[in-house]
């Protein structure tokens, strides 16, 4: 039997959500965090079911997400931020440890950590990507979040049930 799931058919109500936000570059990942909020709440996620912490800048997302997901009180953690490339090699570190710590902490802790770090070649990229719905990396991020926390929780209860392994597949 193959289940298929899209975004309108996935809910977030019951869900706890961690939003990981970065201040550097606040003009736009405050509008990423608006689309994340957005996002969670047209899913149907309750208002107290979403925490939102703020760190520095991007460099500092990995270690707020490990913490938020191996703290077990949320089904998944958002990250948000903005990195855009300057004329030193500044960029690829702070991109490159900022995407291998996101992965890292999700690997870890089995919660899902969502990717919501926009890196760019200029700010006018970084604005064009925080923008209204399907156009903000925040909204994106936050509907992925969703996604995930509803698959999860569907294979652990498949694996509680017995049903492991019985020829089933996904598509989300």
């Amino acid at each position: 039997m193959k289940i298929e799931q899209n975004r309108e058919q996935v809910s977030a109500a019951g869900f706890k959500f961690a939003v990981v936000v970065s201040r550097w570059n606040t003009d736009i990942t405050s509008r990423l965090a608006t689309g994340a909020a957005e996002a969670l709440s047209e899913a149907g996620a309750a208002v107290d079911s979403v925490e939102t912490f703020y760190v520095p800048g991007a460099f500092e997302l990995p270690v707020a997400c490990l913490r938020a997901a191996q703290s077990g009180r949320f089904d998944a953690v958002i990250a948000l931020g903005v990195v855009i490339r300057g004329d030193t090699p500044h960029f690829d570190y702070v991109a490159g440890c900022a995407a291998e710590g996101i992965t890292r902490a999700a690997m870890t802790t089995g919660i899902p950590v969502l990717f919501g770090v926009i890196t760019a070649d200029t700010l006018e990229q970084a604005i064009a990507r925080s923008g209204e719905k399907a156009d903000n990396k925040g909204y994106e991020a936050a509907l992925s979040a969703v996604e995930m926390a509803v698959l999860l929780k569907e294979m652990n209860s498949r694996e509680s049930d017995g049903s492991r392994g019985k020829g089933r597949s996904h598509v989300v």
